[in-house]
């Protein structure tokens, strides 16, 4: 018993590479809602979006800010152990790098940093309650609490959705072929 395939010609006849075909099958037109602006993606970001990414890279900013005093203050030697000192400063290190690229990202129109920049703002949420409740620094906790609101509101406004949702429209051909 053989067993085999055949790629049918259709299939490619319309590129005119048939090679790459079956990876990339043309561009597909689409047709946006009246009123949507149109243009390259980054080129028309929202204004609440760059503000969220902005923010965002502020927040990032800030835990880099904290690793490289939590490291200072390991190279003199203060209280902590030397591995927790400098164990610690490389978490803020690497989480506020990532929180900082996460926000460039989202600033410049890049849709995929909006889940960076959403997850971080939950996982802050915990740290705001906690700084209101048992730490004892209402400041501060009021202060983060309102970024993080602040954040989460841009990145879930009107013109943000609008603008995420772009790449999920319909086009005029797959309704015809349904």
């Amino acid at each position: 018993m053989a067993l085999g395939f055949t790629i049918s010609k259709a299939r490619t006849d319309h590129h005119p590479s048939a090679r790459g075909a079956l990876l990339y099958p043309g561009p597909v037109p689409i047709t946006l809602p009246e009123g949507m602006p149109t243009g390259l993606p980054g080129g028309d970001v929202p204004a609440p979006i760059r503000w969220a990414g902005l923010l965002v890279a502020l927040e990032g900013s800030a835990a880099v800010g904290v690793a490289v005093v939590l490291l200072v203050r390991s190279l003199l030697g203060h209280e902590q152990g030397a591995a927790n000192g400098y164990g610690t400063a490389l978490w803020f290190l690497v989480l506020g790098g990532a929180v900082v690229t996460g926000g460039v990202a989202l600033a410049l129109g890049r849709r995929w940093a909006r889940a960076i920049a959403v997850v971080a703002q939950l996982l802050l949420l915990p740290v705001v309650w906690s700084l209101l409740t048992d730490s004892q620094q209402p400041l501060w906790g009021s202060l983060l609490g309102v970024v993080v609101v602040a954040i989460l509101v841009l990145l879930f406004s009107p013109p943000a959705s609008q603008w995420l949702a772009r790449d999920y429209i319909a086009t005029d051909d797959e309704d015809q072929q349904d």
